[in-house]
Formats: structure tokens, C-alpha cells, sequence
């Protein structure tokens, strides 16, 4: 049984324009011990379904639709109360930036106490050795449990954010952009341990990135997000054959360091306004393939291959699609 399911779920924002369907029926499953990557550019609801799965949306956020069972159980119709049980001891998470997540007036050691101390029961030697294993498994000096997070560098304090992550030792772990805001040296760290976690302790992963590197070198599955809905979703394949015209212009706009030569191309236009998504296909507006039947009609998800998916009417017609996308002219006609 997968350890969590997303079932079509829909989120929305009130907000004085109106509703934003930030997730419009996204599904997808991970089962236990996998590690999937959910990649897109920035807004298209990535992070809103990491806050709708631990339930902290903002109170202008809603769920509207769907499910998402963690181990059978729909959380979406979970109350407070059975909620706090399911967060951080079954479901965990790393947010975008550790710099707000740490209270600034306690020291380090004290916040992750609390966090055991708040759920489960342990005696204080045992808290301590905990405590102690934690910092030196995301490579941090026991010598500094006694700072205060102000005396920790970015790099740091996403490191103890990532301790707290595993305070409880929960099931499933959730990445929500766990490099923002840090340079390309310590990302790499930070991802490493992130890797390093799930191979040795056999955890369950969700990474939300907008860096598509990231979840090519780190991830098993992969889920490409695009305006609030779901255009591909698979195995590696999704990168080494891509069937969807977005995961296609995506791959175009990231350098290669095999063919340094390689010209990138970018994808024109802008994502359009979830207040008042277009009809049909979400992409259609920026696609070089798209046709009257991709403005009028919405693609669903399908098979088109060994466990890959692709919403896109067109998948007969990879082949000149991937030929075509590699030519800067296609995408600027």
C-alpha cells in the first residue's frame, strides 16, 4: 500500500479578486521507502499541496476537493486534534527557509527538546543522546546545540531544521524548496544529507523544487507541475523521454554539462492567472504544437508508457515534437 495517495486534489485561495485554483485535480501516489520530486516553475501549487498535505494553509487557503490518504487515511477530513497526532510523528517536514522556522529567543537544543518532549514521552538522558545522534547524522557539531539560531550561518540552521525533521522519526519526510535562499556549494550539501537520510534510514520523500538538476540527480519518481495541475508524471524516463511539450521546454532551458555547447532556450510567455485559468490544455498558450483541440479541450493524464503519464492529446507525435523543441525558431514563431 502506497504511503500517501493525492487523489485529485483541489485547492483554492480566497482572495478580493477571487478564488485562485492553485491545485486543480492533482494526483499521485508514493509508496514506502520511494523518494519523488514534484518540479515547476515558481506558483504553479507545488508548495501549496506540501501545506495541504500537513494541513498548515493559510486561513485563505482551502481544500475543495479530493483526498489525500496518508496509510489509508484521509486527511482531509481529519480534525485538528487527529491531525497534531499525524504531524511531525507520521509526517515531517523541512519548509523553503530554516532563517523564520527557529524561534530566535531559544537556543537550538531547547527547540528540538521541546519537539520530543511535546509528543512523546523520554527520559531526559535519552533526549539528549537523541538530540546529540541527530546533529551529527546532518553533520553539525554537538558543541553548538547551546547557540541560538542567530549564531548559525543559512547553511546551518537548514541543517538543524533537518534534525528537527526527524526529532519524531516520522514516516514520510517533506522538502518544500529545502535550498532557498543558499549558495550552490551548501545546496549541495544540504541535498546530500537530505539523499543520505533516505538511503540510510529508509524514509519515504516528497522534494518540491523549481530546480529540475535537483530532482534528475536525486529523485526516483517525478512529477512535472505546471498552473496548478499535473503534465507528467513517472519514473526517470520523464527527462530521458519526455512526451510533454512544457517537460520538453523545461529541459531545454537547463544547461547540459555533457554538451556545454548547447544553446539553451527558454519558453516564452508567462504562466497564465489561476484566478481565471484558460480552457483546455493549461499550457496550450506557450506551446509551439498546440491546436484547436488543445484550446478547447483539456488533456487528461495518461498512460504512455511503462509507469510514465503524460497530459498531452498529442503522445503519437513525440518524435517530431522532441526534434522540433530542440530549435530556438520553434519556440519563438
Amino acid at each position: 500500500m502506497a504511503v500517501l495517495e493525492v487523489r485529485d486534489l483541489r485547492v483554492h485561495y480566497r482572495t478580493s479578486k477571487g478564488r485562485a485554483k492553485a491545485v486543480d485535480g492533482v494526483s499521485f501516489e508514493i509508496e514506502e521507502g520511494e523518494y519523488l520530486g514534484l518540479v515547476g516553475e515558481s506558483g504553479c501549487g507545488k508548495s501549496t499541496i506540501a501545506k495541504a498535505i500537513l494541513k498548515i494553509l493559510p486561513p485563505n487557503g482551502e481544500i475543495v476537493g479530493g483526498s489525500i490518504l496518508y496509510r489509508g487515511q484521509d486527511l482531509t477530513s481529519m480534525q485538528p486534534r487527529e491531525m497534531k497526532k499525524i504531524q511531525w510523528k507520521e509526517i515531517s517536514m523541512i519548509p523553503q527557509s530554516a532563517m523564520n522556522s527557529f524561534d530566535p529567543v531559544y537556543r537550538i537544543e531547547d527547540q528540538l527538546r521541546e519537539a520530543i518532549e511535546a509528543h512523546t514521552p523520554m527520559p531526559e538522558q535519552a533526549i539528549k543522546g537523541k538530540i546529540e545522534q541527530l546533529f551529527g547524522l546532518v553533520g553539525l557539531n554537538t558543541n553548538r546545540l547551546k547557540d541560538f539560531p542567530h549564531q548559525f550561518s543559512g547553511g546551518m540552521r537548514q541543517r538543524a531544521m533537518i534534525a528537527m525533521s526527524l526529532v519524531l522519526d516520522p514516516h514520510l519526510i517533506v522538502a518544500d524548496e529545502p535550498t532557498t535562499g543558499l549558495d550552490v556549494i551548501v545546496q549541495d550539501q544540504i541535498l546530500f544529507r537530505i539523499k543520505e537520510i533516505h538511503e540510510l534510514m529508509k524514509k519515504t520523500m516528497l522534494l518540491i523544487t523549481h530546480h529540475m538538476a535537483i530532482v534528475a540527480e536525486n529523485c526516483q519518481k517525478i512529477a512535472v507541475m505546471y498552473a496548478g495541475k499535473i503534465m507528467e508524471y513517472g519514473g526517470k524516463s520523464v527527462f530521458l523521454n519526455p512526451y510533454h511539450p512544457y517537460t520538453l521546454g523545461l529541459i531545454n532551458a537547463f544547461p547540459n554539462l555533457d554538451d556545454d555547447e548547447r544553446e539553451l532556450i527558454s519558453i516564452p510567455g508567462s504562466p497564465p492567472n489561476l484566478l481565471s485559468p484558460p480552457q483546455g490544455c493549461r499550457f496550450h498558450e506557450r506551446c509551439p504544437f498546440r491546436t484547436d483541440r488543445c484550446i478547447q479541450e483539456e488533456p487528461p493524464l495518461r498512460s504512455v508508457g511503462e509507469q510514465q503519464f503524460s497530459a498531452c492529446h498529442y503522445p503519437d507525435q513525440v518524435d517530431r515534437f522532441r526534434s522540433a523543441a530542440m530549435k530556438p525558431e520553434t519556440w519563438s514563431a
